[in-house]
């Protein structure tokens, strides 16, 4: 609980002693008084009264309080918005010109309201674009629905209705510096210019999206454009960078980002990367089950302490819907890049190994459960390899230290053996995005920064795991039948 709940709690508990109080003393009141003792006793009464009625009207006004009824909470700011504001530092105003006949900005307005009590550092200042053309003429602003956000003299304009907005423009409002985020070219991989989030897969195996159309049809112009927007709604900035052109990569690269490259490195190109981490830089390697891995990358990767085998992982107990190879992940490694994450899944992830490496420290992040095994082709039936044992196996892991003798800062590295959590197809659901947008800010050594996840246009649903479908089967179908039976039968035999 907050101070200012506290403070609310207390106000509200004092006024009510108060009252309860004066209850007493009036109850105690003898009745049989002369005249001027009674009008003594009333007027004090009266004035006690009085008086706790104008300081509860004020500690009301003061500290307002707030009772959202809808199932929706419409009419309170989400979580995510309400941290942020109680994150602010600097003195910060908003200037928001609604339209009063569109119910969500004014919900948005009294929205504002409460999270401008949460933070004095917040003013908010709520203008009728209608009645107050002029006004919103000199501040600049055109369209309905738009707030300015200012701190000092620097100045950025949302349009929105939606709070969420309105934090994640008050995080590029005051950022410090600017983060740019390169992703690797020219070597296949995602396209962070490609939106394209469903694609359809047709041929003798009939109408499909999962592993079995891969025979059909490639993915190659599959692409990460939702990652790219929920970064630049962060206020990063982002750029691809080609290691074919034999430049070195630019200092100003925050983190690099190689997603699902398709084609193999040439050896000047890894030493380009190598220099960079050595230099103290960051990346994430997304690296899919049918990339061959070129042995200079492998190497880099093996001074990081990380290995990435061969093979795709087969989980018959965690996965989502009845796919064994869409690994669901609900556990796992304690880290900045995984705290507070809930159930994300790998639709075909490799295995990856940690391995010894000098001046390296590891930390592994996501795993299958200990049920998982290993096969070599992901269409083939290998029932070889499903009677192989059984082990956790590790899909994603952190890397921080110095990259050999050379050196001159320490590095960081997310390495995981899947790509396609990041895809325009899977990005926004469940937990896969905040896991990449943390592991990204950690890559940036932004992680003890206010974060929020931007919204992402996707309908609401409700996933389960292949256990949680299970249990929730037999609590449903067969345990509550099963006791309403057995209630029924032994209501029959004591009654017979």
């Amino acid at each position: 609980m907050t101070d200012s709940n506290l403070i609310n709690v207390g106000l509200f508990l004092g006024v009510i002693v108060a009252l309860a109080l004066l209850f007493a003393a009036g109850l105690r009141l003898p009745v049989r008084l002369g005249f001027a003792r009674r009008a003594i006793s009333a007027a004090l009464v009266v004035a006690s009264a009085l008086g706790v009625v104008i300081l509860a009207n004020v500690a009301l006004f003061r500290h307002d309080a707030h009772l959202d009824l809808t199932r929706e909470k419409a009419f309170t700011p989400s979580a995510e918005a309400s941290r942020v504001i109680r994150g602010l530092t600097e003195p910060v105003e908003v200037a928001y010109f609604f339209q009063k006949q569109n119910p969500g900005a004014v919900a948005l307005g009294t929205m504002l309201r409460q999270l401008e009590r949460e933070n004095a550092n917040l003013r908010v200042r709520l203008i009728d674009a209608d009645q107050n053309p002029a006004l919103a003429s000199n501040f600049g602003v055109r369209p309905y629905n738009a707030a300015l956000l200012s701190a000092g003299a620097r100045r950025i304009e949302v349009v929105t209705t939606d709070d969420r907005e309105i934090a994640l423009g008050l995080l590029r409002l005051l950022r410090k510096r600017e983060v740019v985020i390169c992703f690797a070219a020219g070597h296949g991989e995602y396209d962070i210019d490609n939106f394209e989030f469903h694609t359809h897969f047709e041929g003798a195996q009939g109408h499909s999206h999962d592993a079995s159309g891969l025979a059909v049809v490639q993915m190659e112009q599959h692409g990460i454009g939702r990652l790219r927007r929920a970064l630049e709604k962060l206020g990063l900035s982002v750029r691809k960078i080609s290691f074919a052109t034999g430049q070195p990569i630019p200092d100003d690269c925050s983190a690099v980002v190689e997603a699902n490259p398709r084609t193999r490195y040439a050896p000047g190109e890894t030493d380009m990367l190598r220099r960079y981490l050595e230099r103290g830089g960051s990346a994430m390697f997304l690296i899919e089950p049918d990339y061959e891995l070129d042995d200079s990358v492998a190497s880099l990767l093996a001074q990081a302490g990380l290995k990435l085998d061969n093979g795709v992982i087969v989980d018959p107990k965690d996965h989502y819907f009845t796919d064994e190879q869409m690994i669901a992940v609900s556990r796992y490694g304690n880290h900045p890049v995984t705290r507070g994450l809930a159930l994300s899944f790998y639709p075909g992830a490799r295995p990856l190994e940690i391995i010894a490496a000098s001046g390296v420290k590891v930390t592994p992040l996501v795993a299958s459960s200990p049920e998982a095994y290993v096969i070599a082709d992901r269409l083939a039936n290998n029932a070889a390899a499903a009677a192989a044992p059984r082990s956790s196996k590790l899909i994603a892991a952190a890397a921080e230290g110095r990259l050999g003798d050379a050196a001159t800062a320490p590095f960081r590295l997310f390495v995981a053996g899947d790509a396609d959590f990041i895809s325009n197809s899977f990005f926004p659901y469940l937990a896969n995005s905040d896991l990449a947008l943390a592991a990204l800010a950690w890559l940036t050594r932004e992680e003890r920064a206010p974060t929020m996840k931007p919204p992402v246009e996707v309908l609401p649903t409700v996933t389960l795991t292949n256990d949680q479908m299970r249990s929730i089967f037999v609590v449903t179908v067969l345990l509550m039948p099963g006791l309403i039976a057995f209630a029924g039968g032994a209501m029959w035999w004591l009654r017979r």
